[in-house]
């Protein structure tokens, strides 16, 4: 019985880990409308807009792929 508890516990946990994915997606659309409201105001900004951009959107990425290592630490971890 405890066993089976303990499974349910890592799949729940699991599961709820990967929540943060969907809230990088959520934020990856907000810089990239960012950049291009801003690029649509002044064009001549674009080259340190889009290194920005770059920025940005990968602290966004690095934030759902340390949700994504978490859930699979959580499923196959000891």
């Amino acid at each position: 019985m405890k066993n089976e508890i303990l499974f349910a516990a890592k799949y729940i946990a699991a599961g709820l880990s990967t929540i943060s994915i969907a809230g990088a997606g959520v934020g990856i659309g907000l810089v990239f409308s960012g950049f291009l409201q801003g690029l649509a105001r002044n064009p001549s900004l674009v080259r340190d807009m889009f290194t920005y951009t770059l920025l940005g959107f990968a602290l966004c990425e690095a934030i759902a792929l340390f949700g994504l290592m978490m859930s699979f630490l959580i499923l196959f971890g000891l």
